[in-house]
């Protein structure tokens, strides 16, 4: 006897545990089936995202060969891990996702744990009650007018992205532009979002760029971590250890709450975000929720994030492309020369807007390369997709491939190759506009594009008016998406030889 129970019982008693495991964890897996909507075969355990989760695969090569295997379905239906996925691919579809039918997939669906995370309560991940009102206040930091004041801001950063350059450029050995972009991008955000002198591209131990750096490791620890909180929720609330370090939290509080009362006690004024930020706490009218320390740094933190690495993997990029195209690079030079030669070698916020072939440069590879894959969205009721005889429930998760749509052959032929003129005027206006997604659209659309935009040409235009870019042995062609990123970033770096123009 064992306990209570004889032997047999006893394997009896772990066979229904171990079929109850079992069925738990299979259970969904018919779930589209039984809906008619197609997809891959999922695995137990991973269903359909086994390779990113082993870091096999990156995530973006991953969720486009899955949607390969469906050429021409509009709607297809994956697991992430047990939890039934639908992912959005038609053009029309899309846009009923996320601009006509907003109000029903206004929230992104990702689980904000306030107490463990207090910097994840910000803009991006907010629920729509909060996010409306708060968008409300933070749209005005990013219009024309106010990207026109902090246009000199990112300017006095470009112009010391040149000497740092040319440092590095006189060293005659290949150049990480992953990382001297990054330190660009961070101080240009440094400048325009917090007011401060980040130091990065003189500092290489610039405690911003440093935490830049944090935020963007996937170690073993971490990504454990965040697929605890995917997985099982509750129980990521209830060991209580953050994804993201302590020490990141601590430091842009503690940055952003130091700036903000020095400013207020001094009556200082600049165009940049933490005046924003500042307004929005000393004027909380039309907000029905406190505005903690917490919440304010949330804000001030995801411009920082977001808006480095985005227009640094960005420029990182379209360098590489132009080493390989030096037609294409001859070309956006001649443009950006002529510009310069026409403005007294001044760069304006109108001739920025004037350089048509730096605009199709710059689009082409987000299309190519866009930094996220994919965009998501949560039912916030029962929903019926127009022409189909599905409907999802409330709180079914959507996602929008990205990277799969921008690289179908049936809205950009030959879509591997990198090509500008998809991007002439007439080209742009007979494809749909939901074929292109890089800054997302609607009203939940990237709050930043425009500042991003901005801070990438100016980058773009600072080394193709003074260096010459090719390839080197550093780098690897043809590129190869590192699984061990989320967002788009290739194995090994991206390496570059820089000769400098007499």
């Amino acid at each position: 006897m064992i306990g209570a129970f004889g032997p047999v019982e006893t394997l009896c008693a772990v066979g229904i545990i171990l079929a109850g495991i079992w069925y738990y964890l299979v259970a969904n897996y018919s779930f589209w089936k039984e809906r008619g909507i197609p997809g891959p075969k999922p695995e137990i355990i991973f269903g359909n995202t086994k390779d990113p989760t082993l870091v096999r695969e990156n995530f973006g090569v991953s969720l486009k060969t899955l949607c390969d295997q469906f050429p021409g379905a509009p709607l297809v239906g994956i697991y992430d891990r047990r939890t039934p996925v639908l992912i959005v691919r038609d053009p029309e579809l899309v846009k009923d996702v996320m601009i006509k039918d907003f109000s029903k997939f206004s929230e992104r669906g990702n689980p904000v744990h306030e107490k463990v995370e207090p910097l994840a309560v910000h803009l991006f991940n907010l629920e729509t009650k909060r996010w409306r009102s708060l968008r409300s206040k933070l749209t005005p930091a990013f219009t024309s007018g106010k990207m026109k004041n902090m246009f000199t801001l990112i300017l006095e950063c470009v112009e010391h992205f040149e000497q740092y350059l040319d440092n590095l450029a006189a060293k005659g050995e290949p150049i990480d532009c992953r990382e001297i972009t990054a330190q660009y991008t961070t101080d240009v955000i440094g400048s325009c979002a917090f007011g401060l002198q980040m130091n990065a591209m003189d500092d290489d131990n610039s405690e911003f760029r440093k935490m830049g750096r944090k935020i963007f490791n996937m170690d073993t620890k971490i990504r454990i971590l965040r697929l605890l909180r995917l997985a099982a929720p509750w129980l990521y609330e209830l060991i209580g250890i953050p994804a993201m370090s302590d020490d990141i939290t601590k430091f842009f509080t503690a940055s952003v709450k130091e700036t903000v009362d020095y400013r207020m006690k001094n009556n200082i004024h600049r165009p940049d975000i933490i005046e924003i930020l500042i307004d929005v706490k000393t004027n909380p009218e039309k907000l029905d929720f406190e505005l903690t320390d917490a919440f304010i740094a949330s804000q001030a933190f995801v411009f920082f994030a977001a808006g480095f690495e985005t227009s640094s993997t960005t420029i990182s990029h379209a360098l590489m492309e132009l080493a390989q195209n030096h037609d294409m690079q001859d070309r956006l030079r001649r443009e950006i020369t002529e510009s310069l030669e026409a403005s007294g070698g001044k760069i304006t916020y109108e001739t920025l807007r004037e350089l048509k072939y730096l605009d199709m440069v710059f689009k082409e590879t987000l299309r190519l390369r866009p930094p996220l894959p994919m965009l998501v969205r949560k039912a916030m009721t029962d929903y019926t997709f127009r022409g189909t005889n599905l409907t999802i429930r409330e709180g079914q998760l959507i996602w929008i491939p990205i990277w799969d749509i921008q690289q179908n052959p049936e809205h950009y032929p030959k879509p591997e190759v990198f090509d500008p003129e998809r991007f002439t005027d007439e080209m742009i206006k007979a494809r749909h506009p939901m074929t292109y997604l890089p800054f997302g659209d609607g009203p939940r659309n990237c709050i930043g594009a425009r500042f991003g935009t901005c801070q990438t040409k100016l980058g773009l235009i600072k080394v193709l008016s003074k260096f010459k870019v090719d390839l080197c042995d550093k780098i690897q062609i043809p590129y190869v998406p590192s699984p061990a990123s989320f967002l788009l970033e290739p194995v090994g770096g991206i390496h570059l030889k820089f000769t400098k123009i007499e």
